[in-house]
């Protein structure tokens, strides 16, 4: 959505959680950016300029405020639809792929040149792709420091650096400012966990209001299976693995302060920066819920919507999102939150907890998959040979982004592929007029509707439907 000087203004004076992160106030007089919700006095007009993006801001020579923190604003959907090529590109950065690899390697996924990825970056963003991964580092290094007593050493390990003197570096050219002046600013804490071997840490993720975690909640109980997720009246949890590293999240939901406080236990620190960002995609945190519902009221014909604040619940990977889609097939949604339970139940990664008598239960690989009895499983064996397929054609390294693939294995058709994407890759334009749930609440709307007008939010058009029936 793009804002006038004016709509900022207000937005700033107003203190505005609902366009926290949509823009950033730069004060010329400081030298410093804030965002709209900063609680310092604010500065007068003529001595603030507005840009998009929290790097638009410290490209032009400013840098963040330490009472309102920059890094702790929802994402900026700034770049979003501009280009699927680079928001492909921001998406792989932010899980790390150029702390890992060199640039040539991902411009080789991308399937484009390595010059023509650096011209995409500069034209777009006004950076180079390292000088963006760089800066989303020491953006995540500045909130835990602020909000952990992580050793400032774990916190260089986690965002990515090898090297403390790089560290150091990379934060003072950025900030002006040193790690260790920082931390001075910092209340946060890190304490021991019991389950799983590693670091326990407690951070805050902000969103733009309004959040319907009430429809959330309700959607994550319909599905929930036990001692793989947990659920509060105010928070959700859940195990998973990410590579080699193993843990498990309590997001605990703060209405008054725009934002969820989790609790995060990972066995490898390395891969922290993937791990949040994978939450803040399971909760739909940085969504820009007004514009999303500005399109389902012109799609559905009305003024306003029923349900305001809905959220697009996501899965932990696009791999369980498959296999529950498929255990989901032609069944209710309870049928299929059994299926899933006995599914989990076969993993011999799970084990009794060491603080109580529940089992904890991890998702399975698709390489263990190959290794389970799934004549346990009550459903014909069509789909059973179904779950052994994908789960062989994920074990290969396959894209599970890829449809044409997909639709070719026996078992899986549109409404398996379009829910796969819609909850575990968070892909926000999937209508399931398949659906029978959604079938039945198209019977309740008035013949002005028309979902195309949606676009390209149908994947909350979906749920809006869904919602209808409860």
């Amino acid at each position: 959505m793009e804002l006038t000087s004016a709509q900022c203004q207000q937005a700033r004076l107003a203190r505005d959680h609902r366009y926290d992160g949509l823009f950033f106030t730069a004060v010329k007089t400081t030298g410093i950016y804030c965002r709209s919700v900063c609680p310092a006095p604010a500065p007068k007009e003529e001595n603030v300029e507005y840009f998009p993006t929290a790097i638009a801001a410290a490209n032009a020579g400013y840098r963040p405020c330490l009472r309102c923190r920059p890094d702790s604003a929802p994402g900026s959907p700034a770049w979003l639809g501009k280009n699927a090529t680079l928001n492909r590109a921001l998406r792989l950065i932010d899980e790390g792929a150029l702390s890992e690899h060199p640039l040539p390697r991902l411009a080789e996924r991308l399937g484009i040149t390595e010059r023509y990825l650096r011209q995409l970056f500069s034209d777009e963003i006004g950076l180079s792709p390292k000088s963006y991964s760089l800066y989303q580092q020491c953006l995540l290094a500045k909130k835990l420091l602020h909000d952990t007593r992580m050793p400032i050493t774990d916190v260089a390990l986690a965002c990515g650096f090898n090297s403390i003197r790089r560290f150091n570096d990379c934060f003072r050219q950025q900030f002006s400012l040193t790690p260790t002046q920082i931390r001075k600013q910092g209340k946060g804490s890190v304490t021991t966990g019991k389950k799983i071997a590693g670091k326990s840490i407690e951070i805050t993720l902000a969103y733009r209001p309004p959040y319907n975690w009430a429809y959330l909640q309700q959607f994550f109980a319909s599905r929930l299976i036990p001692g793989l997720e947990w659920l509060g009246d105010n928070s959700y949890g859940r195990t998973f693995h990410y590579g080699n590293c193993f843990g498990y999240f309590t997001a605990h939901h703060q209405s008054g302060n725009a934002s969820f406080r989790v609790e995060l236990q990972l066995s490898e620190l390395s891969y922290l920066p993937r791990v949040i960002k994978n939450i803040r995609r399971c909760l739909d945190l940085d969504a820009d819920v007004r514009l999303i519902e500005s399109q389902l009221s012109r799609a559905l014909g009305c003024e306003s919507l029923a349900m305001e604040g809905i959220r697009l619940p996501g899965i932990w990977s696009p791999f369980e999102a498959g296999i529950r889609a498929i255990l989901g097939q032609q069944v209710s949604v309870k049928a299929a939150r059994n299926l899933v339970g006995q599914f989990v139940a076969l993993n011999p990664d799970n084990h009794q907890s060491a603080d109580s008598a529940q089992t904890q239960y991890f998702f399975p690989s698709p390489e263990q998959v190959s290794l389970f009895d799934l004549e346990k499983l009550k459903m014909p064996k069509r789909r059973r040979e179904t779950l052994r397929l994908f789960s062989d054609y994920a074990a290969s390294d396959n894209s599970l982004d890829d449809n044409a693939a997909l639709l070719e294995l026996p078992g899986i058709g549109p409404w398996t592929v379009n829910y796969l994407r819609m909850r575990g890759l968070s892909d926000p334009d999937i209508f399931l007029s398949g659906d029978l749930g959604v079938k039945k609440a198209l019977e309740m709307l008035p013949t002005s509707f028309d979902g195309t007008l949606a676009a390209p939010w149908r994947s909350y058009l979906t749920l809006y439907l869904w919602s209808l029936l409860s």
